[in-house]
């Protein structure tokens, strides 16, 4: 007997809690790295390394992360995960050395946080067919923006009782709401629509010998380096461009340049995800990283305007962020939900190779230019590029694998390939029909 399919509402929400009680270990850790390097006696440089282990793990893993959350379903996996990200506060909050904080802080924090981002939004793709977009995006806003509940509670708790004590009750507090919400997840059942698109999913294995993964891959590896580039260095550059004394509204250029693109990266993600589901895939993606681009052009050529730097950076985040809802979207509609977790953790790699190649490759080019210029110039390409490549390559490569597809039904609502025809069996079939278990 068919079973009633788990609210897809709920299952978004209890995502996004997820997703906000995670966020915390990568977006303030800023306000730790202070107090750990005076209680280790070390270097800015050498704590740092903690956070480079951090992304590096969090995104490095995901591909095996994402194998096991498809094969022993989300609740599972997901509470490991939420055990991990809060044990790795807590046990950082004991540690009297740089290993102890590496392979706490940085790899069990990598490991928790990791699998619960990656299965979060393999299970919103799987749940949502019909508005991957929307739904991909509204959960990783809720990791973009979920430190803005935590990072004031924190950042006072480190006032009042120290780095130590703030970590242990934060780890503790973060991993009884991600445990909790985790216990609510369930596998969604198919419906027509599902079915229809379940049919064409291939494995990780299949995935990776198509161009179109790979052009994927090389996409959002340039829109991550070309934002990380520029978001990586802006302490350095605001000094640059003679704006680290100048204020706004009575209010420092830079930390109100950061507050304001923290939202916008947040917002974002949903935003061009719906966008998505309306014009397709492709077409937002040219919109969304040329707006990047144009912006970032604007942004360097008025940088001595206080009004102008901070809005400007809003809006270069506002074209950057989106491309953790686009890319699991795209990938999703292209190669199916059976395998969704594990194939949107090999393309989540992309995010790692962005991170490691960002901030460096943006240093070393202005240690050898000695102008920010050229990093603004060498982002700025890597957006029109990439805008370019959506349009002329992606979307061709993506409608010759579809059409390719030897099951009735590539062209299901959704894939962001205009044209295609919708079959007769899924057409008005909605979510909520349910017609049996994928699994």
């Amino acid at each position: 007997m068919p079973t009633t399919p788990p609210r897809r509402s709920v299952q978004l929400a209890l995502g996004v809690v997820c997703m906000v009680a995670i966020s915390s270990p990568q977006y303030v850790w800023a306000l730790f790295t202070q107090p750990l390097m005076t209680s280790l006696g070390v270097s800015l440089a050498r704590v740092q390394i903690t956070f480079s282990i951090l992304i590096v793990i969090q995104t490095f893993l995901s591909p095996s992360q994402g194998v096991l959350v498809d094969r022993f379903g989300p609740r599972l996996l997901l509470s490991i995960g939420a055990v991990l990200a809060g044990l790795s506060w807590v046990l950082a909050a004991g540690v009297t050395s740089l290993t102890g904080l590496y392979l706490t802080y940085g790899l069990l924090g990598g490991l928790g946080t990791g699998i619960v981002y990656v299965g979060v939004i393999g299970h919103m793709v799987q749940c949502f067919p019909d508005r991957r977009g929307l739904a991909t995006g509204v959960a990783a806003a809720g990791y973009g923006m979920g430190a803005i509940v935590t990072t004031f509670p924190i950042a006072q708790a480190i006032r009042a009782s120290g780095h130590r004590r703030a970590l242990f009750e934060f780890g503790i507090g973060l991993a009884i709401v991600a445990l909790a919400a985790a216990q609510g997840l369930e596998r969604q059942r198919a419906t027509r629509t599902a079915l229809v698109d379940d049919a064409r999913s291939v494995r990780p294995a299949e995935m990776l010998r198509s161009p179109a993964f790979w052009l994927m891959f090389v996409m959002m590896t340039m829109m991550s380096t070309s934002g990380l580039m520029v978001t990586s260095q802006m302490g350095a550059f605001t000094r640059d461009f003679g704006m680290a004394d100048a204020t706004l509204l009575g209010v420092a250029v830079l930390p109100l340049a950061l507050s304001l693109d923290r939202l916008t990266n947040g917002l974002t993600r949903p935003f061009f995800g719906w966008v998505s589901d309306r014009i397709g895939r492709e077409t937002t993606m040219v919109v969304a990283f040329a707006l990047e681009g144009t912006a970032m052009t604007v942004w360097l050529l008025t940088r001595s305007h206080p009004a102008l730097f901070v809005l400007l950076s809003g809006v270069v985040f506002f074209g950057w962020g989106e491309i953790f809802s686009l890319f699991p979207a795209t990938l999703t509609d292209t190669f199916g939900p059976a395998f969704a977790t594990a194939n949107y953790g090999c393309l989540y790699m992309a995010q790692g190779v962005g991170s490691v190649l960002g901030g460096p490759v943006a240093a070393l080019l202005h240690e050898l230019t000695g102008s920010w210029t050229v990093v603004f110039g060498a982002a700025i390409a890597m957006d029109f590029t990439t805008a370019a490549l959506a349009h002329f390559a992606l979307k061709p490569l993506r409608r010759q694998w579809i059409d390719g597809a030897k099951v009735p039904g590539a062209g299901v609502p959704g894939a962001g390939v205009p044209g295609a025809e919708v079959p007769s069996a899924v057409k008005g079939a909605r979510d909520g029909v349910p017609i049996g278990n994928l699994r």
